[in-house]
């Protein structure tokens, strides 16, 4: 498919074609940003590998993609009974929540869709089937208003002209909708601000580069690739204004957990004395956990860090740690950008009362 052609709002990041007897579709980010693909997902084990894989990633769209395996799990082999329905989606949602332990919102989506079962043990298997395809895509729905209203919220942050540095992919990508970080962007260039972004590689993995910079490109908004070095003497530069990143977990103090480097870059900005913002959907928040010592961290194989994209950069037999995520302490965080509103001072008292409001 044509690069040129193609918009990230054109062709949603994941989605279902069908009805119950459907399958699921979905950008294969591995590919970005020099060939566009979509993929087919027919079964449990494709979506498992598709998550693990990365081919879909972004904690919105890691959610979404596990309601929809869910429903793929459903096709078969559930009898005529509600009992063996149940227990297929119980073996479904456990084996699609061991694709990846960081991100909230694929555990939240799964729960979601398991207290949706418990509630309405009179249905039929086939009716129960149709009501669980109904709420992953109401799932996706929200998302999409989710990500409007983030945009909306943050964009007040974002004045005329700033430099704006982000960290990873945190996009239309990593949703169903604009995104969560880049929806900020999207709504401050939608509203004439003249902004200015700088993007991370972001590695080992290069989401920054391959990803963030692609969506930006086909909005038509400046965007200069940076490496995830560069970002402290970027701002010593007085090139940056604000931080906006996205968050894969956040704990009910509103230590935030993303991908890894997101922690320096907070760093950086407090010494500079810039505001370090998180936009992130309420779905995010892990109100179970009271500070972000307790996020599970993905650790991810070493050939990611040894052999990048297929060719080997260290040495063979090398001692390689490769977490995928990092938490950034609350006190480093200037507010948390929500549907809901703006978490700020970020505190467990303002999480809890911001989360709690009626949607901004």
């Amino acid at each position: 498919m044509n690069l040129e052609n193609e918009t990230e709002s054109d062709v949603p990041t994941v989605f279902w074609v069908g009805g119950t007897d459907g399958y699921l579709k979905m950008i294969d980010q591995t590919l970005l940003p020099t060939e566009f693909r979509e993929i087919e997902c027919r079964n449990d084990e494709a979506v498992w590998e598709a998550i693990k894989k990365l081919r879909v990633r972004g904690a919105p769209a890691i959610g979404i993609a596990a309601a929809y395996g869910v429903v793929l799990a459903l096709q078969n082999g559930t009898g005529t009974e509600r009992p063996d329905f149940d227990q297929r989606l119980t073996e479904a949602s456990e084996y699609l929540a061991g694709s990846r332990p960081t991100a909230v919102n694929l555990f939240w989506a799964l729960d979601r869709l398991q207290r949706l079962a418990a509630d309405s043990p009179e249905l039929s298997n086939s009716e129960m089937h149709q009501r669980l395809l109904e709420e992953a895509r109401l799932i996706e729905q929200e998302d999409l208003v989710m990500c409007h209203k983030i945009g909306e919220v943050g964009a007040a942050l974002i004045s005329n002209g700033d430099g704006v540095l982000t960290h990873c992919n945190a996009g239309g990508l990593a949703t169903s909708g604009g995104g969560t970080a880049l929806a900020v962007f999207f709504e401050a260039a939608r509203q004439g601000k003249g902004i200015h972004v700088y993007a991370d590689e972001t590695r080992p993995l290069l989401q920054g580069a391959r990803l963030t910079t692609w969506e930006l490109m086909q909005r038509g908004i400046p965007v200069t690739l940076i490496s995830d070095s560069m970002a402290g003497w970027v701002m010593k530069e007085q090139k940056i204004q604000a931080v906006v990143t996205g968050a894969d977990r956040i704990a009910a103090n509103g230590d935030s957990a993303n991908k890894i480097g997101t922690y320096s870059v907070a760093l950086l900005a407090s010494v500079h004395k810039i505001p370090f913002y998180i936009a992130a959907p309420s779905s995010t928040f892990d109100l179970s956990l009271e500070s972000g010592e307790e996020i599970p961290i993905e650790e991810r194989h070493p050939e990611e860090i040894t052999h990048g994209f297929g060719k080997q950069t260290a040495p063979d037999g090398v001692d390689v740690y490769n977490p995928a995520f990092d938490v950034t302490p609350a006190k480093y965080i200037t507010g948390i950008i929500t549907e809901r509103g703006l978490i700020q001072p970020v505190t467990k008292e303002e999480v809890l009362r911001v989360l709690s409001s009626d949607p901004a």
